[in-house]
């Protein structure tokens, strides 16, 4: 599995925030420049967070972006599955939208098993990093 620049800026992004939670909004001019992400990826980027419920947005002068829980309430886990989908390291693993699995050779594939311990240890490692662990350092 290969992250996109979506969701590595994204991270990036989310960490800007948390830095300045709870001092109110902040420009996505700003966060646009201090993470050297264009204005306008970074705006994609933050309406797939914002439709998450992962970012909160103010109009106005004073206007900008804020985290919408704790930093310590938020895992990168949560960031990366809202911009890049589900996290799995091959594709036999997605699922549809039934809960079937796409991959024919299911229950014959020997690999199978190896490729679901390295997804459930990614998502694992994810799920337990907050964006407070990134500012703390403490991972």
């Amino acid at each position: 599995m290969r992250l996109t620049a979506k969701g590595e800026y994204g991270v990036r992004a989310m960490i800007n925030l948390a830095l300045n939670y709870p001092a109110g909004p902040t420009p996505l001019s700003q966060i646009a420049h201090m993470e050297n992400i264009s204005r306008q990826f970074l705006e994609q980027i933050f309406a797939t967070l914002r439709r998450e419920g992962l970012i909160n947005s103010t109009r106005g002068i004073k206007g900008g972006y804020s985290l919408a829980h704790h930093p310590e309430k938020i895992c990168v886990g949560d960031i990366i599955r809202a911009l890049e989908g589900p996290i799995v390291p091959v594709d036999c693993l997605h699922e549809r939208k039934d809960g079937e699995q796409l991959c024919s050779r299911e229950n014959i594939c020997l690999a199978r098993n190896v490729w679901e311990k390295l997804r459930d240890h990614i998502n694992n490692l994810l799920d337990n990093i907050t964006l407070q662990d990134m500012l703390d350092c403490r991972f």
